[in-house]
């Protein structure tokens, strides 16, 4: 999947495009939405949430950038509208999901499953594994459970999920 590439057929018209220097304040964002429920309970105002969110925001784009040179830095887009972002390294014998996250209002659509999806069959073209680090209480494992990935790995506050390619058998 490359820079506006179409995700799906049906329902939303979902495509991805290379997220550029203009897109960092809704990348931002997105990262803010996926911890929300974590950290309504420390009892910071908001100024210090904010804060916090952007140091961790700015840390981790740079550890994605520094360990996955080469991965893709995509924006997801559902009927031309920023829904989300998809961070992928693509190796020789693995497709790594860096990161899948989607705001609130465009969550439980489907949209995850497709992109997933999308991936999936790629890494199945390819013969290659797909893998991700998922953290141990996202909602998101019965996801990638359905979608057929395993655990892997007990990584302490991560779990290292892989999906393995289909056996070819012989004829």
């Amino acid at each position: 999947m490359s820079a506006q590439t179409d995700v799906t057929e049906a329902g939303p018209r979902l495509s991805l495009r290379e997220a550029g220097a203009d897109d960092r304040e809704f990348l931002y964002r997105v990262y803010a939405s996926t911890r929300v429920e974590e950290l309504a309970f420390v009892g910071w105002d908001a100024e210090q949430v904010e804060s916090f969110l952007r140091m961790q925001f700015e840390a981790q784009d740079r550890f994605y950038r520094e360990h996955y040179v080469g991965a893709s830095f995509a924006v997801v887009e559902c009927d031309g509208e920023p829904a989300g972002r998809l961070y992928v390294a693509r190796w020789p014998e693995e497709i790594r999901i860096m990161d899948i996250a989607l705001l609130p209002e465009f969550r439980g659509r489907g949209i995850g499953t497709a992109l997933l999806s999308a991936l999936i069959e790629e890494a199945e073209r390819e013969g290659k594994r797909v893998s991700i680090h998922v953290e141990r209480y996202n909602p998101a494992r019965r996801l990638y459970a359905r979608l057929g990935f395993r655990e892997a790995e007990d990584r302490g506050v991560y779990l290292y999920l892989v999906l393995e390619p289909r056996q070819q058998t012989a004829s």
